[in-house]
Protein backbone atom coordinates (compact mmCIF):
# COMPACT_ATOMS: atom_id res chain seq x y z
CA UNK A 1 0.00 0.00 0.00
CA UNK A 2 2.86 2.23 0.72
CA UNK A 3 4.91 1.20 -2.18
CA UNK A 4 1.39 2.27 -4.45
CA UNK A 5 1.25 5.52 -2.59
CA UNK A 6 5.12 6.31 -3.38
CA UNK A 7 4.63 5.53 -6.97
CA UNK A 8 1.64 7.39 -7.64
CA UNK A 9 3.06 10.36 -5.69
CA UNK A 10 6.29 10.05 -7.71
CA UNK A 11 3.96 10.04 -10.88
CA UNK A 12 2.16 13.54 -10.01
CA UNK A 13 5.31 14.89 -9.07
CA UNK A 14 6.74 14.36 -12.42
CA UNK A 15 3.34 15.61 -14.27
CA UNK A 16 3.81 18.68 -12.16
CA UNK A 17 7.11 19.08 -12.05
CA UNK A 18 6.73 19.05 -16.56
CA UNK A 19 4.28 21.11 -16.41
CA UNK A 20 5.84 23.95 -14.28
CA UNK A 21 8.67 23.57 -16.82
CA UNK A 22 6.45 24.07 -19.88
CA UNK A 23 4.99 27.24 -18.53
CA UNK A 24 7.88 28.55 -17.95
CA UNK A 25 9.74 28.23 -21.47
CA UNK A 26 6.21 29.54 -22.76
CA UNK A 27 6.88 32.47 -20.87
CA UNK A 28 10.53 33.11 -21.99
CA UNK A 29 9.44 32.54 -25.43
CA UNK A 30 6.86 35.11 -25.23
CA UNK A 31 8.54 37.55 -23.62
CA UNK A 32 11.18 37.10 -26.22
CA UNK A 33 8.79 37.87 -28.65
CA UNK A 34 7.70 40.61 -26.87
CA UNK A 35 10.80 42.22 -26.10
CA UNK A 36 11.76 42.29 -30.14
CA UNK A 37 8.89 43.46 -31.10
CA UNK A 38 9.68 46.72 -28.69
CA UNK A 39 12.77 47.04 -29.93
CA UNK A 40 11.81 47.46 -33.66
CA UNK A 41 9.07 49.93 -31.90
CA UNK A 42 12.25 51.66 -30.28
CA UNK A 43 14.16 51.78 -33.37
CA UNK A 44 11.91 52.23 -36.20
CA UNK A 45 9.27 53.17 -34.46
CA UNK A 46 9.88 57.06 -36.10
CA UNK A 47 8.67 55.70 -39.25
CA UNK A 48 5.61 55.39 -38.84
CA UNK A 49 5.08 57.27 -35.30
CA UNK A 50 3.80 61.35 -35.50
CA UNK A 51 3.39 63.68 -33.12
CA UNK A 52 0.35 64.72 -35.04
CA UNK A 53 -2.64 62.31 -35.28
CA UNK A 54 -2.27 62.56 -39.09
CA UNK A 55 -0.14 60.23 -40.87
CA UNK A 56 1.27 60.64 -44.51
CA UNK A 57 1.27 58.07 -47.21
CA UNK A 58 4.71 56.78 -46.20
CA UNK A 59 3.74 56.48 -42.56
CA UNK A 60 0.69 54.37 -43.41
CA UNK A 61 2.67 52.32 -45.70
CA UNK A 62 5.28 51.67 -43.11
CA UNK A 63 2.85 50.56 -40.01
CA UNK A 64 1.36 47.96 -42.44
CA UNK A 65 4.27 46.34 -42.94
CA UNK A 66 5.06 46.93 -38.86
CA UNK A 67 2.15 45.17 -38.09
CA UNK A 68 2.52 42.47 -41.40
CA UNK A 69 5.81 41.49 -39.43
CA UNK A 70 4.54 41.89 -36.13
CA UNK A 71 1.84 39.58 -36.64
CA UNK A 72 4.15 37.01 -38.18
CA UNK A 73 6.65 37.36 -35.54
CA UNK A 74 3.82 36.71 -32.68
CA UNK A 75 2.19 33.55 -35.15
CA UNK A 76 5.69 32.17 -35.36
CA UNK A 77 6.65 32.63 -31.59
CA UNK A 78 2.78 30.79 -30.82
CA UNK A 79 3.38 27.98 -32.76
CA UNK A 80 6.90 27.51 -31.30
CA UNK A 81 5.17 28.14 -27.72
CA UNK A 82 2.92 25.22 -28.73
CA UNK A 83 5.83 22.63 -29.62
CA UNK A 84 6.90 22.79 -26.27
CA UNK A 85 4.81 20.73 -24.92
CA UNK A 86 5.29 17.93 -27.48
CA UNK A 87 9.10 17.89 -27.22
CA UNK A 88 8.38 17.91 -23.14
CA UNK A 89 6.68 14.75 -24.00
CA UNK A 90 9.49 12.84 -24.86
CA UNK A 91 11.38 13.38 -21.49
CA UNK A 92 11.26 12.80 -17.96
CA UNK A 93 11.08 15.88 -16.09
CA UNK A 94 11.66 16.33 -12.38
CA UNK A 95 12.36 19.48 -10.28
CA UNK A 96 15.04 20.19 -8.40
CA UNK A 97 13.26 22.03 -5.57
CA UNK A 98 15.12 24.69 -3.83
CA UNK A 99 17.36 23.49 -1.40
CA UNK A 100 18.42 25.51 1.35
CA UNK A 101 20.62 24.69 4.62
CA UNK A 102 20.86 26.72 7.50
CA UNK A 103 23.69 26.45 9.94
CA UNK A 104 22.99 25.77 13.26
CA UNK A 105 24.91 27.10 16.13
CA UNK A 106 24.83 25.62 19.21
CA UNK A 107 24.87 28.39 22.42
CA UNK A 108 26.25 27.09 25.61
Amino acid sequence: MEKDYKIIRDKKYQIDSKDRLSKILKKKVQTTMIGALSSMEKYFGFLWNSDTNKLTDDQKKMLELYQAMRSEILDKGNHQARNIDAELSQYNVEWLRYNITIPVINKE
